[in-house]
């Protein structure tokens, strides 16, 4: 079987929209990493809040053995932990905390009472204030603070419920001095540079300049002889309102974005989430970001085989929101079936694209999106060229016409070599529906093109223009996927190395 068809072309075709896979005990073994990948996944990010870079990295060469293995370059996403609050250690494991009663938050590392707790961020105390938030639990428990001295905060419950011990703790709209990267993170983000991983997930963002930071980290610990390019990208995840509100900077100054609805939705009011991540998903396509929707997408299949109606149509609804990839988290981290949660999302990813093919048809998109889009720009400053400050205008246009071309005359396959990936990231924000095969010499580039809506990463296809044509007609006609009278659209550079596609060929197999 050749290299291409072991996953590229599965039974069902592979769904446009990608899916990122964490790992965890549930899912660590070769067996079940080659499963999923077969299945669908095309990043597995990595959890660094549950690991150091002496427990990740037999994960990481797992992950890159299996990949060989199967012959498809799945992508690795390493997420940093960040700045989170957490309770300390609380007398019995477990309290009850019952509506209008009062438990105290004081100093230090343990405590006897059964209504006093600890925090593992030591300036709690400094920093709450009256009149404060207070959510544990995820949310499921909500205080306010109403006294303080010195040492002692004393918060009223205003949303009873059981709390742990080690739950986080969010404090949404206080003022925190702690910096979001912190010395753990630092040297996990060392380690992922080091080994080569293609993602790095910054949690809790605030501001851009949070992100220009961690680059100049990467940047300043790559290996010799390592291009600036090939440092991992930055994955921003917004959980603080602040980066709601800044979401055009910190979209601008990061690789692509993650909407991280688990403690954002402990942060902002709960019913905000739909539009806040409409808003972000959309601030994303205009500067042409990928974006990663995540947390509960199909939370029920920790233990069930089926997810809920709920969660089947919250996947489908991000994907037709714009969402260039859907997270599993729990789900395939801890749950009991990892493979099948993974099968479920290609499924409804594949369901919900035939629809959105319809959707996107350009007499409609030109008569029904565009508005749209102008009423949003109005709406949240969204520049209406935002995108082009962004993207070389000749790749661009060259994507343009090729998207086009392919339509016009019902193209096959769609094959972009792109030394960066720039290309094919520009490509897959077009939402076209023309079979798009990425190549690159560059093992990093090649691997990223795995978060790119509708991009099939291809691994060793010939260097040579007419060569790689020619195995992939070879591949085609043999697996069945191409035909005489079908047109595969190329899109290349006629110099070396050359950063901008400028050659735009139309072949026809015979």
């Amino acid at each position: 079987m050749s290299e291409i068809s072991q996953r590229t072309f599965p039974e069902l075709y592979p769904s446009r929209t990608k899916i990122v896979a964490t790992v965890g005990p549930a899912s660590d073994s070769e067996e079940k990493l080659a499963a999923m990948i077969r299945a669908g996944v095309d990043i597995f990010r990595i959890n660094m809040a549950h690991s150091t870079p002496e427990q990740a990295q037999p994960v990481y060469d797992r992950i890159r053995k299996v990949s060989r293995d199967v012959h498809f370059p799945v992508a690795i996403l390493a997420d940093l932990a960040g700045p989170k609050m957490r309770l300390g250690a609380i007398p019995g494991d477990s309290y009850e905390c019952a509506d209008e009663s009062l438990i105290r938050f004081v100093r230090g590392e343990t405590t006897t009472e059964p209504d006093s707790f600890t925090s593992t961020y030591p300036p709690l105390i400094d920093e709450l204030e009256i009149g404060n938030r207070v959510m544990l639990a995820d949310g499921a428990v909500a205080l306010q603070v109403i006294e303080k001295s010195a040492d002692v905060a004393i918060c009223k419950i205003v949303q009873g419920g059981t709390i742990r011990s080690r739950q986080g703790i969010n404090l949404p709209g206080a003022n925190l001095s702690v910096k979001t990267l912190q010395p753990r993170d630092i040297e996990n983000a060392k380690w992922a540079v080091k080994v080569g991983v293609d993602f790095v997930g910054m949690s809790f963002v605030r501001r851009a300049a949070d992100v220009e930071e961690l680059r100049r980290i990467l940047l300043d610990n790559r290996p010799a002889g390592r291009k600036e390019a090939d440092i991992p990208h930055i994955i921003s995840k917004i959980e603080k309102p602040e980066a709601v509100e800044q979401i055009r900077e910190i979209a601008t100054a990061s690789d692509g974005i993650m909407v991280a609805r688990g403690d954002l939705g402990v942060e902002v009011d709960i019913a905000q989430i739909a539009v806040i991540q409409k808003r972000i998903i959309r601030v994303c396509q205009r500067l042409c970001k990928p974006v990663i929707v995540a947390t509960q997408m199909l939370e029920s299949m920790h233990h069930q085989t089926l997810p809920t109606r709920a969660e089947t149509t919250d996947v489908a609804n991000a994907i037709l929101d714009g969402a260039d990839a859907c997270m599993l988290s729990g789900e395939s981290a801890v749950g009991e079936y990892p493979v099948q949660a993974v099968q479920m999302m290609h499924r409804i990813a594949v369901e919900t694209e035939k629809q959105l093919k319809r959707q996107l048809r350009r007499d409609i998109y030109d008569k029904i999106v565009t508005p749209v889009l102008q009423e949003i720009e109005a709406t949240y400053g969204v520049e209406i060229d935002a995108f082009y400050k962004h993207i070389d205008v000749v790749t661009n246009a060259m994507c343009d016409a090729a998207v086009k071309l392919a339509d016009d005359i019902n193209a096959a396959v769609l094959l972009v070599a792109s030394e960066t990936g720039k290309t094919t990231r520009n490509l897959s924000k077009k939402r076209h529906f023309t079979m798009t095969l990425g190549a690159s010499e560059n093992e990093f580039a090649l691997r990223r093109m795995n978060l790119y809506w509708g991009v099939i990463p291809v691994a060793n296809l010939p260097t040579n223009p007419a060569d790689r044509l020619s195995y992939v007609v070879e591949a085609g006609v043999r697996e069945k996927y191409l035909k005489s009278g079908d047109y595969i659209v190329m899109i290349n550079s006629i110099i070396p190395d050359s950063a901008t596609r400028n050659v735009l060929y139309v072949h026809k197999v015979t």
